[in-house]
Formats: C-alpha cells, structure tokens, sequence
C-alpha cells in the first residue's frame, strides 16, 4: 500500500480541502520539553528557531560556526524544513555565551543554559501545532468540530506523515535495500531512477547518467545542493566498490532510511485495523499512555473501559530482532504484511549496518488543546489548527483528516 492511500478514521464527513505549508511560516512547531535545563553541567542546552532549515542542516551549521563535532551535538526529535520551528538542542565544547551570539542565516537563538547530560532522541513530551490551511473558505471552520471530536474520543490514527519517507518518497525503499544488503539497488535509488516530476532538471540528468554507468557525467550534473549523493558517488568513482560507497553515507541517514521501512510496514498495519483503533483484541499488545509499558490482552472485555478512557490502547509495530510480538489475530495481521515485503524481525539483526531492537507503538493518540479560528491576512483567507501531540506523532495525521487531501 502506498503511504498516500490510507484510509480515513472520519471517512464520513468530507474534507474542507485546502493546502498547507504554501508559507513556511504557516506550519509553526515548538517542542514541550520533558525536563527544563538545571543551569549546571557541561552540557549547553539551547532553544533554536529555524525557518525553512533541516533539522540535520541546521545542527551543521551550528556545529561549523562554534567549531563543535557532531558527535557532540544531541537533540530530541526532528522537525521539517518547510516551517517555523522551535526545538532543543545540547552541545559540549562550548558556552551558554557562545551560543546565544551566534548569527546565522534563518536560524536565532532563544535561550542557553547549562545542564548535566546530552539530549537523547525522545527527550520530549510532545509538540505544539499551530498550522493555517489556505485556500480554503474560512466559514467552513464550523464543519470541524464534529471531525475533531471524534479524532479526541475515538483517537487520532498514529499514522508516519510523509515527510518520513522523504523528497521523493524512496526512504523505505532505501531502507529496504540497505536490510537486504543490497547496494547496487540502494545506489540505484538513491543516485539513479530519475523522475522528472520531482526532480529538478539537473539531478534527471544526472541520475540518466549514473544509470546509463557513466558516473562522471553524473559527477558532472549533480548539483552542488546534493552533497551527500556527490560524495557518495565520489566514494563510488574512487573505490569502484559498491559496499564502500553505500557504508560512506552517514549513519544517522541510513538509520532514518530503516526508520522510514518501520514506519511503512506501521502504517500499512494501521490500515488494516483502522476501523477498531479504539477497541483491543485478545492477544493485543497494549499500550499505557501514561508510562508507555505494554502488556498482553487476556480479556478484551476487562481491558474495555480502560481503552475508552484512553488510558490504554493497541499497538502496532516497528519492527526489529527483539520486538515483542502479540498473539492471536494481532499477531496474523502483522505476520502477513511482514509477509509482503518478505521481512521478518530477524532481518532487522544485521551487525554494522542496521541492528534494530523494535518497539511498540500505540495505534491512536489522542491531540490536546485543540483550538480553532478562521479569518483573512495579507496573504488570503485560512482557518488555522493549533493542537498538541505526544512524540513522535504527525501533525500531518490530524490535518489529513480534516482535508480529506494528501498535504503536500
């Protein structure tokens, strides 16, 4: 199933249409930390607003200008490069003083302090949203709050956005060739398949002449914006060896690749259990929310009103050689969709490439502090969404539902 094919939980009620993210101010994101920085430590913490920035190009620039390495830069989460962000980050190597007189292009400062360890991915609670959707006729912000409420009782479907699957949709295709080991097919997506309807005119030719094998030429037609297929493709010339070229990439990129090929295998499950996200099963793996444990379900009947007061809910996976699988008729619906794609947990066990242990994640999550408001600015009438979700869910999942289109 393709990412941009998934079913509805509101099918009933259409959509008000619109697009987003035709501003990047429009798309506004702010982490809600889990824990405030103790003013001590050898650890700087720091709030960055970016605008039209990576998350990852961001922490390169940052790194570059205070002269501090990568490895010693953490931050908690990742957020798009095509809106108004607030995230965390912590460096050591440097001062709070440093830090807060930097001066870089889309990206400022808000505060810096100290603290005693690095920011892990996940040290958060969640993300606010404020996001207006445009092109739309502003008196149909009436229309939502039936949707929304259904999305707050029933719970929002925890589907990956697209934007985990990358510019031209391939991550989990990269991540699936990176499982099999198969790096002619990861170099053939990644530096080849070109596709004149999401690539600029240089990059199709470029990736016509890798696939046609003259790398040169490729070499040649690259743009400078795509550092890292350059240097992969230089490895690549200069060794003539395929593994070599495909173990230059970054880890933290390919690691996000075999992400994107969990969150696909995750949503396509989703798909099929869509119509039951606020009922468990016999044999379901359920989540707490308020302590993020699991635990098995022996009687669906008994576990009834705990997942209609939405302090548990069932699971889906994201599969790795140490997920703990649930029973029953949960367990048949992953095994099958495994099956597609002709993966099982064992093949996630790979030294030195992609190890993953696996986790559960809930099928529903339930947005917070929903607000709506409707109006016209300079740049034409809106109806903006301001809402909050808990880690790692998709503000992208909620506007979906209320547009009934795929955004962009």
């Amino acid at each position: 199933m393709d990412v941009m094919q998934l079913p509805y939980l509101t099918h009933e009620f259409p959509g008000i249409g619109g697009v987003i993210k035709q501003r990047d101010e429009d798309f506004f994101v702010q982490e809600i930390p889990l824990y405030e920085p103790c003013g001590e430590g050898e650890h700087v913490y720091a709030e960055i607003q970016k605008i039209g920035v990576s998350t990852f190009d961001a922490l390169r620039r940052i790194g570059s200008a205070l002269r501090v390495s990568s490895r010693d830069i953490g931050y908690a989460g990742l957020k798009d490069a095509r809106a108004l962000t607030r995230q965390v980050i912590s460096m050591s190597g440097t001062t709070p003083e440093a830090v807060m007189a930097l001066q870089l292009p889309d990206i400022s400062v808000q505060w810096a302090a100290r603290h005693t360890n690095k920011l892990r991915m996940g040290h958060l609670w969640g993300n606010r949203f404020a996001v207006k959707i445009r092109q739309v006729n502003p008196t149909d912000v009436v229309r939502l709050p039936p949707m929304l409420k259904i999305l707050q009782d029933r719970g929002m479907p925890n589907y990956f956005g697209e934007q985990r699957f990358g510019r031209r949709g391939d991550n989990a295709l990269l991540g699936a060739a990176l499982i099999a080991a198969d790096d002619q097919r990861l170099l053939h997506l990644l530096l080849g398949a070109p596709n004149p309807n999401q690539d600029q005119p240089d990059a199709v030719d470029a990736r016509q002449s890798f696939d046609n094998g003259d790398l040169e030429a490729a070499m040649q037609s690259f743009p400078r914006n795509f550092g890292m297929e350059r240097g992969v493709l230089s490895r690549l010339i200069k060794t003539k060896n395929p593994t070599a070229a495909v173990m230059s990439i970054d880890e933290k990129i390919r690691r996000l690749w075999v992400s994107a090929l969990q969150s696909e295998l995750f949503n396509q499950i989703l798909a099929r259990r869509i119509e039951s996200i606020d009922r468990v099963q016999i044999g379901d793996l359920a989540y707490k929310h308020e302590n993020g444990a699991c635990f098995v379900v022996e009687d669906a009947s008994v576990e009834s009103p705990r997942v209609q007061r939405f302090e548990i809910s069932p699971t889906g996976p994201m599969i790795g050689y140490r997920m703990t699988l649930p029973q029953g008729e949960p367990f048949a619906i992953e095994q099958s969709v495994f099956a597609d794609h002709s993966l099982t947990p064992e093949h996630f066990r790979l030294d030195g490439r992609h190890k993953v242990k696996g986790v559960r994640r809930p099928l529903r999550v339930q947005p917070k502090d929903v607000e709506l408001s409707a109006g016209v600015d300079n740049h034409g009438p809106h109806i903006t969404l301001a809402f909050a979700l808990p880690a790692g869910c998709f503000a992208t999942s909620l506007l979906r539902e209320v547009m009934k289109v795929e955004p962009s």
